[in-house]
């Protein structure tokens, strides 16, 4: 008999699809290292499913008993009344998708509480209502963050370890979710900041979260995007508040390299100027600035015609890797793609260049 081949992570692609199938009768706790994405999955889920359901964010780690439900005497009937928070919107009939956010940080008292709801779909006394999805989160055991778990409950759940997105899967989340091209060119450069720890061979990694390391700020998925707020702000902050606020959110040697970046995209042509006259423009030296001026393209060419005059400017680029770059996120774009599958100059590329996938 043969046996099945499966990687030992989940994607957040996949969670998005088992977390709504299992959910209602399983409770998968997803496990990652810090700044994975994992919160965002409520989003994602909410994205999905829809105004049927009511969504509820739990973030166990700062809530104590009085935040899930209360017990009050009744002096009419010389009783103890439970009474549940409207946290979980009770009122509601319509079933609940309940993200239990860190749940392993949370108070051991309030994990009892927590493990009910995640096994019997309970509230205190008061179920939830048919349907209802139950998932959480936390970080590894291993990443020394405060993690653990109620010993009989682990047997009980699903646990599933979610993988760090690739270079190419951020790159196309940051597309879409309006993200600077500084940013993204970024990381297209230095793709060892969304590298794990875990990989092996990480040790002299600067950029990243280790556990062996005393740091704050890093880069992650979930920082390299809240980063981007200093970045579009950076003329207002100035340039020392700029390096600052970098440094504390994607760590030092993240915020020094990104540095280069903003210098160098004030020099830079637009995209909208190079479909004018795609023959004239110099391509410049700099593969970062080559790369600013791709992920630009990808957001704002409109027409056939802007994308065929761009082309040309691609096609002088010396490096065909750098090239793929463009290609790929015109492929992976929801509106960029649509003018990619119908271009001569795109498909010829491909042609050209098939080997490189």
């Amino acid at each position: 008999m043969s046996k099945i081949n499966f990687n030992a992570t989940v994607s957040i692609k996949e969670l998005r699809k088992v977390i709504p199938l299992i959910g209602s009768s399983l409770t998968p706790i997803i496990q990652s290292e810090p700044g994975c994405g994992k919160t965002s999955l409520l989003h994602m889920i909410a994205q999905d499913l829809g105004d049927g359901y009511d969504y509820i964010y739990v973030d166990c780690p700062v809530k104590d008993m009085s935040d899930i439900g209360m017990t009050i005497p009744n002096h009419q009937t010389k009783s103890l009344e439970y009474y549940v928070s409207s946290l979980f919107k009770l009122d509601s009939p319509k079933p609940k998708v309940i993200l239990l956010d860190e749940f392993m940080k949370a108070p051991k008292l309030l994990q009892v509480i927590f493990t009910r709801l995640m096994l019997e779909r309970m509230v205190g006394d008061v179920p939830l209502p048919n349907g209802s999805i139950v998932f959480g989160t936390s970080n590894n055991a291993s990443d020394g963050v405060g993690d653990s778990m109620l010993a009989h409950a682990g047997n009980r759940v699903c646990i599933m370890e979610m993988s760090k997105p690739s270079v190419n899967d951020w790159l196309e989340w940051a597309s879409a979710n309006g993200i600077s091209r500084v940013v993204r060119a970024f990381v297209a450069m230095f793709p060892r900041t969304l590298a794990s720890y875990r990989d092996g061979n990480q040790d002299d990694n600067p950029y990243i979260f280790n556990p062996k390391k005393t740091q704050l700020s890093f880069c992650s998925p979930r920082s390299l995007a809240k980063c981007d707020v200093v970045v579009k702000h950076r003329d207002t902050l100035g340039d020392n508040a700029t390096m600052v606020a970098l440094g504390g959110t994607i760590g030092a040697s993240g915020a020094g390299d990104m540095s280069a970046f903003l210098s160098l995209e004030r020099t830079l042509i637009d995209v909208k100027d190079i479909v004018k006259n795609p023959d004239d423009v110099k391509v410049p030296e700099e593969v970062s600035a080559q790369l600013m001026i791709m992920f630009q393209a990808v957001d704002v060419l409109e027409t056939q015609d802007e994308l065929t005059k761009f082309m040309k400017f691609v096609n002088k680029i010396p490096s065909s890797e750098v090239q793929a770059v463009f290609f790929t996120m015109m492929m992976r774009g929801s509106k960029s793609i649509k003018l990619a599958r119908n271009n001569a100059q795109i498909a010829e590329w491909a042609k050209n260049n098939h080997e490189l996938f």
